[in-house]
């Protein structure tokens, strides 16, 4: 009996030994199982990045050959150290700790030890390799910027770390994704996917060939080409035109949402951000923290609106039913309530009514339309609800939905953002700096260019979004379906006729382009910093909003410039500009442009570290140029003023 058991249980286990070896080898003999396996090598194939073209066809982002040297450091042989880091431009410091950092890596899969060889390192290394036991050079492609501009458009792309490795298992040690802007973006798109190969090796470690003749192996597939919406010789004119300032400028194509360009100031060349340099660039971006040229102040600046936002407060009043537009308010150089004014340029005594109240900016006109609106029903807390929803359906106060990858929320208060102020009670003059744009109000450039594409469509909008098109897909329904706001299409008349009367006759007077009605609203925001623990105000931010033209509008624009003193000055120019290039193709106030190109803010964004008075607003605070930088600009303007032609 115990003989019979004893030949059961060895039969058993033989046949449990036999039925683990078919499933391993037989049953389970997938290509997902080759990756665990010492004896097979892998070898990926880099698919060719997607090209990038803007939405008139011009390529802005291609690819070049780039060659890394890569290493499995369980297949390293003893070598001759110096003559390799001597071949690879690198010290022995450098050699050990990559070396330590690819076995921490994984002792088995490779990972790049050296990136981006040049052609010419390429060709004396590869004559050599066969002394290199362990390490190989492996072939994939760069991003080639044909331009110059819109770093904060295009970003850029670089290595993956240990965090995006794993949240997503595609990505492996030296790998490259997407950064910032539209390479991130769109990085599935882009990137297109890796080949592999399976080479079989030997007892000895070397390779005697593909793996079961190469019936694992996948070929790449090449990223798809994407068009972009922005308009390449726009946007290097607005690089141009925001030299020597800082903030951002959107400019957005009404009928369809479409950003025709997206200035950050100041910018950066993005090839900069390419090839073995990157590192060192970008930490030098990075450590920037006074400019900040990595903070994409089009999307991420979060300022007070100003005056641009009392377009917003003549709406809800028209559609809330509290003022009418001949209604008028009378002005006495500003509003007072309790031991506050709120001064402003009208003349003392002054009448407005809604057209000649956004013409002149009038402050007394928008504190009372505010007051109207919270009190409408005699209870300011369900006032400022009703204002705030209707602000927020133009897309304020919340992410807009755009598909680039930063952003802010900004802020559009309403009743419960007040109860950790005014816990019981609660009145319309509590929050009347928000008939002005200033107070808890707080927008991103984007976000006002989008309010404007609203007013110019008289009530809906189209998410803004910088894909015009991918090869072979259909934009998402997101891109091309209306939002319509919370106000009547016919209170829009009212208030653009007032935008109108700004270029008119009003505080853009001066900007007026020939053959254009422009319709706009200047705007001016106090600024104030923390300086050595003292709260100090320094000069004032411009802000400038506008649409063009009146009927059948082709673009709507938000500027901001930092430090620019007031809303015509600075950002009421670029704007101006930046809508006649559109609209035009060429530049009759040249006027404008030679000012712009002349003056500089550099010296109002060092005040704060120079020991200089902060609040000096006349013409002989600002900075001029010197003669070889305007003469450089002057020659970069020429040739976008060539290409346009």
């Amino acid at each position: 009996m115990r003989q019979f058991l004893l030949f059961i249980t060895i039969i058993g286990v033989g046949l449990l030994f036999i039925s683990r070896l078919f499933y391993l080898q037989v049953y389970n003999a997938s290509a997902n199982n080759l990756f665990e396996d010492n004896a097979i090598r892998k070898v990926y194939d880099y698919p060719k990045r997607g090209f990038v073209y803007d939405r008139n066809g011009e390529l802005l982002v291609a690819n070049q050959p780039s060659y890394d040297v890569m290493v499995i450091p369980r297949e390293v042989e003893p070598l001759d150290t110096l003559e390799f880091c001597s071949l690879l431009k690198i010290d022995k410091e450098q050699f050990i700790k990559t070396y330590k950092k690819a076995y921490h890596y994984s002792p088995r899969l490779p990972s790049v030890f050296v990136s981006h060889l040049s052609k010419e390192d390429y060709a004396v290394l590869q004559e050599k390799m066969r002394k290199f036991h362990g390490f190989y050079i492996q072939k994939r492609s760069l991003r080639h910027y044909q331009t110059t501009i819109g770093a904060n458009v295009l970003g850029d792309i670089g290595e993956v770390n240990n965090a995006i490795m794993n949240r997503e298992p595609y990505y492996k040690m030296g790998d490259l994704i997407g950064k910032q802007g539209v390479e991130a973006s769109y990085e599935n798109t882009l990137r297109g996917v890796k080949g592999i190969k399976f080479i079989q090796k030997d007892r000895f470690n070397r390779n005697i060939g593909p793996y079961k003749n190469g019936k694992f192996d996948t070929i790449p597939e090449q990223g798809k080409d994407i068009t972009i919406t922005i308009d390449a010789q726009l946007q290097a004119y607005g690089e141009l035109l925001m030299k020597n300032k800082r903030g951002g400028v959107i400019a957005i194509e009404p009928s369809s949402g479409e950003i025709l360009a997206m200035v950050a100031a100041p910018t950066y060349d993005p090839n900069i951000l390419v090839g073995r340099g990157r590192s060192k660039n970008f930490t030098k971006l990075y450590n920037d923290s006074i400019a900040k040229p990595l903070f994409n102040r089009s999307l991420q600046g979060v300022y007070e609106p100003g005056s641009p936002f009392k377009l917003m407060n003549a709406l809800i009043a028209l559609q809330e039913g509290v003022m009418s537009p001949n209604e008028s308010v009378t002005c006495y150089r500003g509003y007072k309530y309790g031991n506050r004014f709120m001064k402003c340029h009208c003349n003392y005594g002054t009448r407005n009514d809604m057209i000649t109240g956004i013409q002149r900016s009038c402050n007394a006109y928008f504190a009372t339309t505010y007051r109207k609106i919270l009190d409408k029903n005699g209870n300011a807390s369900d006032g400022i609800d009703a204002w705030s929803k209707h602000a927020k359906s133009f897309g304020l106060g919340d992410f807009l939905g755009y598909d680039l990858k930063v952003g802010q929320k900004g802020r559009i208060p309403d009743r419960d953002y007040y109860k950790r102020l005014y816990p019981k009670t609660f009145y319309s003059t509590y929050t009347i700096s928000n008939a002005i744009g200033q107070g808890e109000v707080a927008t991103t450039p984007i976000q006002l260019a989008n309010m404007i594409a609203a007013i110019a469509n008289r009530g809906y909008y189209y998410t803004p979004h910088i894909i015009k098109s991918i090869e072979g897909e259909t934009l998402p329904e997101q891109f091309t379906k209306p939002k319509y706001t919370t106000i009547d299409k016919q209170n829009f008349e009212p208030v653009i006729e007032g935008m109108l009367q700004v270029y008119k006759n009003g505080t853009a007077s001066s900007l007026q382009i020939k053959d254009i009605d422009i319709c706009g609203k200047t705007g001016t925001v106090e600024n104030y910093a923390i300086i050595d623990s003292v709260k100090t105000q320094l000069s004032d931010h411009s802000i400038f909003v506008a649409f063009a033209p009146k009927d059948n509008p082709k673009i709507a624009i938000a500027v901001f410039v930092e430090n620019g003193y007031w809303g015509s000055r600075f950002a009421g120019r670029v704007a101006s500009l930046m809508i006649e290039k559109h609209i035009k193709g060429e530049v009759t106030r040249t006027d404008l442009e030679e000012w712009l190109l002349k003056h500089s803010l550099e010296n109002e964004y060092n005040k704060p570290y120079s020991g200089e008075p902060f609040r000096i607003n006349g013409e002989t605070s600002l900075q001029i140029v010197e003669e070889q930088e305007y003469n450089q600009l002057k020659e970069k303007l020429n040739k976008i003023n060539k290409a346009d032609n």
